[in-house]
Formats: C-alpha cells, structure tokens, sequence
C-alpha cells in the first residue's frame, strides 16, 4: 500500500492542544484542516466511508480492553489496545463497515495520556502474561508514518516483562520499526490469505509477497513475528490458492522465528452482508453456505470450515512442525476434527499462546 492519500484533516475541538494531534498536523502541512465540534462528523458518502478523511479526537473509554469474544466458542485471551478506529485499506470482508457505523479514520490523541493508566495494570499484576494488540479495529501500522504511534508503544511495552505488544498489519510500514532500537516483546504479524482472495478482495492492501518480504525483513532485524489467516474464505481452487501462499512462506520465512499462526474461517453479522453487497458488488467473499452461529454471526457450515482448517494445518505442519498453530473463534469439536487437539475453554487456549510468548521471549 501507498501512503494513505489524506486530503482532509477534522480536528475535534477536544483534540485541539494534545501533543498528537499538533505533531500529526506538523507531518500533514499541506492537507486541509477543519476544526469541528465533539462527535461531529462531516456528510462523507458512505460508499467510501471517508477513507481520505483523518479524524483526530479524544477517546472517552478505557484503552486496554478484553477482546470482545463469545463465550460460546474459545477465546484466545487477548487485550487490544484501542488507539484508533477504522482503517485506509478497502477489504471486502471487513467488520468495520457495520461494526461502528462512523465514517474516516479515527485516531485518538489522548493515547499519551492515558497509556500510563494501560502500564499500571500490567504493572498491578505481574503474575499474568498480557498479550496485548491494536489490529482488531484498525490496521496497526496503516497510519504509522503520520502518527508514529508505534514510537511509543514499542518503548513502554518492551520494557515490562509480562506483556507483549502485537502490532498486525497488511502493510510494509516497518521504517520507524526498524530504526527503533526495542525488539524485545514485540511481535510484527501480517494478516495473509490465498492470492486470489489478496489480489480481488484485500483493496489497498500490498501484494502476499510484498507482505512477506517485509516479515523477513523485520525476522532478520530480530523480530519474533506472526501470520494471521483470518478469514480464511472458501472460493473457487482455494486448496491451490492457500497451498501457494504457504509457498511464499517458505521462500522468504524461517518458520523457527513464527510465535504463531492462527486461523479463522469467514463469518459475519447479518447487518454487514447488505453493506458487503452495496460497497463490493463484485465480492466472492458472500457466496459460500452460511448458517447462523451460536454467536449470531453467520458462519460456513461446520463440515467446509474443518476442510479449510484441516487442509491448512496439513499445509503448514507439512512446512514446519511447531509453528503455534491455533484457531480463532472456534467449537471444541471443530478443534479436535481438524487440529487433532483441542485447548478444551478459553483458558486452555491462553495458556498455550501463554507457553508460547515464554518460549520466545522468557
């Protein structure tokens, strides 16, 4: 991906004054700035949803927080650590579209003044491992070269050794990484997928092969690093398609230095599908057999999604034995049918990513 093409600049009337949002406005001179009141928003066209707009504001809630799962399938643990929402990438399938109904892309520049508050709960509890991300509401590194946030977070989590700091992204945004001089507990993971679904459905997203020459690019400076396959989308030869990404992998990955894979199979809210339809009409991401979950979002039928995750553990244990393989959001039955083991709860599975953060880390 490019640099996000920001033509427009809002600036909250409560952001005015915080040191982001003058350091942001400092790197952006020639993009028009408008100051607006609080919780305004200007008339974007939703087909777009204001990608070309960056909405600087303060956020009211609580930065670090659970990753908002069910307790109906298994939960992995994680914490994400919300500083912005919204992302400059177009891919079809994206929760986003539904998921918070507001336009542009927002970051919130309060995120200084309020990571000691996330710092003092992992300093509360240093018997727990917090792994922590900021991919789930946006891409964590999209925006980095206007907002530096990776700066301060790399800093202040490297520092504690109860936490990791996961930073997942479709970009080959790594400069600021890279000249950074903390690599301990930072984990650099791409979210991957077969080539068909990278090239017709992942829109501004950089090629699976750029992707993976930037992970070996941060795996030769040191990073631990991890992939995403999440969704997983079931489309015309996506065994061949999934098989050839796995191939990339291993041209430009040592799979010793992966923390771990996950896998995710397709799903969605059944107030997404309508704006999936109106925005990407062209989408294959929709035409696959959906029945609805126990967490009411639509997903495949239980038999397609042991045949994705079967035949991609097959392709990866193939490549490499111990790669932290484990599934998102998945049954305990779906786990022993395809993975041949199971963490049984939510508890299992964070204990085994757990072993997995000490194993690479200490």
């Amino acid at each position: 991906m490019a640099d996000p093409a920001i033509n427009k600049v809002l600036v909250e009337k409560g952001a005015v004054g915080y040191a982001l949002t003058e350091d942001i406005l400092q790197r952006l001179p020639d993009t028009r700035v408008e100051q607006i009141a609080d919780a305004q928003s200007d008339n974007t066209d939703e087909t777009f949803m204001g990608k070309g707009t960056l909405h600087l504001m303060t956020y009211k809630g609580k930065f670090l927080k659970p990753c908002p799962g069910t307790r109906n399938y298994i939960c992995c643990g994680y914490q994400i650590l919300n500083f912005a929402t919204n992302c400059p990438l177009n891919c079809s399938y994206c929760i986003l579209q539904s998921y918070f109904n507001q336009p542009n892309l927002r970051v919130f520049v309060n995120l200084r003044e309020n990571l000691k508050q996330v710092l003092q709960t992992i300093d509360d509890h240093p018997e727990r491992i917090f792994r922590i991300g900021t991919g789930e509401f946006t891409d964590s590194l999209a925006l980095d070269d206007i907002t530096w946030t990776s700066d301060l977070l790399v800093q202040e989590f490297s520092k504690r050794k109860n936490v990791i700091l996961e930073l997942k992204t479709k970009t080959d945004h790594i400069q600021r990484l890279l000249a950074s001089k903390h690599r301990d507990r930072i984990i650099l993971s791409w979210s991957l997928n077969s080539p068909y679904i990278s090239t017709h459905e992942e829109h501004r997203a950089i090629s699976l092969e750029k992707r993976l020459k930037a992970a070996r690019a941060c795996q030769s400076e040191g990073f631990a690093i991890g992939f995403h396959f999440d969704p997983l989308v079931y489309h015309h030869n996506w065994k061949d398609g999934y098989s050839r990404t796995v191939e990339l992998m291993d041209k430009y990955i040592d799979p010793k230095g992966i923390i771990w894979i996950s896998l995710g199979a397709f799903r969605y809210m059944p107030e997404l599908k309508p704006v999936i339809r109106k925005r990407h009409p062209n989408t294959c991401v929709l035409d696959g057999e959906f029945i609805p979950g126990l967490d009411g979002k639509m997903r495949y039928f239980k038999p397609i999604r042991i045949d994705l995750f079967t035949y991609m553990r097959e392709k990866l244990e193939t490549w490499h034995r111990d790669t932290g393989l484990y599934l998102c959001m998945e049954s305990d039955d779906i786990w022993q049918k395809s993975l041949g083991w199971s963490p049984e709860r939510s508890a299992g599975l964070k204990r085994f990513l757990d072993q997995r953060v000490e194993k690479f880390f200490g």
